[in-house]
């Protein structure tokens, strides 16, 4: 955008302290705050520029301006200077997440520390299936056709669901599936598992011995292909972001229904490094007035899965992308050594 280098730092003051405290700025801020030695005339005629560009708006109620999220978008790419987090804010969330615990508990430890350090929300998904690896099952009949099926993965991680098989099983046929899968497929990934029942499934029937087939018909339901789930901490901090009890609802309801959530955080999974959704950039209408920050986390050298925050588009960006950076790195790194 061809801005001159004095409208560029107009501006960027003009954002600074509408992200400071939320209020319309006058010119004669500006002006008072920029160090170049200007009038509030000199500001407003800059600032009607930048108005024209479609950067900053000016509310009805209101002499100041503020930036619209067509300026922040420019604001964020290309007049902020990103610092790395200091050492006592790293330090601090390496201690979080290297505590001895399970899986779904580092998750939920990442979630809340985003949420408790930026008092916003702080969303992890699952590890994508190809990074958990089986190291056995157990099958234990509940009642008529359901069984509750015990999953070990990556050594130490222990999953339990509950899955409803085309007839009711014994314990005996249970237990020879269990054998029968822990021999076959421990060490390979649930993702691959799932890829190699399907297809010995396709096999014709006739070739199969009946325990194979029992063995099969139970593994088609346990390795099902899973919508990528996500953990959250801090959702209700969102609340006070937002007078319109419309939109408190619509926002409320879209993490209690998570899917279209699980979309959203799924097409940032294949994107490098820290990314940013503002307002309506995110294609979702819920988050419209919110801003979203995400980063991959890699488990073994593979993206396994992504965590981030969603807060008000007004938040403070240089804090919260590095601590989103850092976020992913510590997470990666801590699975991958457990």
């Amino acid at each position: 955008m061809d801005l001159s280098e004095k409208a560029a730092h107009l501006f960027k003051v003009l954002v600074e302290e509408y992200l400071e405290d939320g209020e319309p700025v006058s010119s004669s801020k500006i002006a008072k705050k920029s160090h170049y030695s200007v009038s509030s005339a000199t500001v407003r005629n800059n600032m009607a520029r930048l108005q024209d560009l479609g950067l900053v708006s000016s509310p009805h109620t209101s002499a100041g301006r503020i930036p619209t999220q067509h300026g922040l978008r420019f604001f964020v790419d290309g007049l902020i200077a990103y610092e790395p987090l200091d050492r006592g804010a790293e330090r601090h969330v390496w201690d979080e997440l290297s505590r001895d615990q399970s899986t779904q508990d580092l998750l939920e430890s990442a979630s809340h520390l985003l949420s408790e350090v930026t008092q916003m929300a702080g969303l992890v998904t699952v590890p994508r299936e190809e990074q958990l690896s089986l190291r056995q099952v157990e099958f234990l009949q509940l009642t008529g056709r359901q069984v509750l099926v015990v999953l070990v993965v990556n050594e130490r991680e222990v999953q339990n669901r509950v899955i409803e098989t085309s007839r009711a099983y014994s314990d005996v046929e249970l237990r020879q599936a269990a054998n029968y899968i822990n021999e076959a497929f421990a060490g390979r990934s649930l993702e691959s598992i799932r890829t190699g029942v399907l297809d010995s499934m396709s096999q014709d029937k006739a070739q199969i011995n009946e325990m194979l087939q029992r063995a099969f018909d139970i593994a088609s339901k346990t390795f099902v292909e899973s919508e990528h789930d996500f953990v959250v901490s801090g959702e209700s901090n969102l609340v006070s972001f937002t007078s319109s009890a419309a939109k408190i609802k619509k926002l409320l309801e879209a993490f209690e229904s998570k899917s279209s959530i699980v979309h959203l955080l799924d097409a940032c999974i294949d994107g490098e490094g820290v990314r940013l959704f503002i307002g309506h950039e995110s294609g979702y209408e819920p988050f419209e007035d919110y801003s979203l920050i995400t980063a991959p986390y890699e488990v073994n050298g593979k993206v396994a899965g992504v965590l981030g925050v969603i807060g008000p588009t007004r938040m403070s960006y240089q804090k919260v992308v590095p601590l989103v950076d850092v976020t992913s790195r510590v997470l990666g790194h801590v699975i991958e050594r457990s």
